[in-house]
């Protein structure tokens, strides 16, 4: 057993290094979680909680993508990726201190930490955003006559 300890302990954090760079799917990710639970407490059970959750992550992430491919003005494009990025942000943050907190007893060097994970998860989650989007306003290049 305690060979698989350090072990496990090395995955676990992989695994959660890597949620967090998927982080940009924290806004529809905490919509559907907040729905499916609110949905399984007034009587859908369990299955109908999980189904409304995911359709309602599914909504929330597809409004984005919508929002951002038909939206013309790049300010109102960039309220909207900062809508989806400030939820990762706050994961990035919560998560990567929480990782300190195991690996330093320093609250000081704790918070050092956990703000430079938060701004390597917004920026992953900013480029991966943008990438996800149009390159442009929807309509460009069609010809009109």
């Amino acid at each position: 057993m305690i060979i698989f300890g350090p072990l496990l302990i090395i995955v676990g954090i992989g695994f959660f290094c890597w949620l967090l760079f998927t982080a940009v799917f924290a806004l529809p990710f905490f919509v559907g979680l907040t729905i499916g639970i609110w949905a399984f407490h007034s009587g859908a059970g369990v299955l109908g909680g999980i189904a409304v959750g995911l359709v309602a992550g599914g909504v929330t992430f597809g409004i984005g993508q919508l929002a951002l491919a038909f939206v013309p003005w790049p300010w109102l494009r960039l309220l909207i990726i900062l809508l989806y990025v400030a939820p990762a942000t706050a994961a990035g943050y919560s998560a990567t201190h929480g990782i300190a907190q195991m690996a330093m007893p320093s609250p000081t060097w704790q918070t050092i930490f956990a703000v430079i994970g938060a701004v390597a998860v917004s920026v992953t989650a900013f480029v991966r955003f943008t990438g996800m989007a149009a390159p442009g306003p929807a309509g460009q290049g069609l010809a009109r006559g």
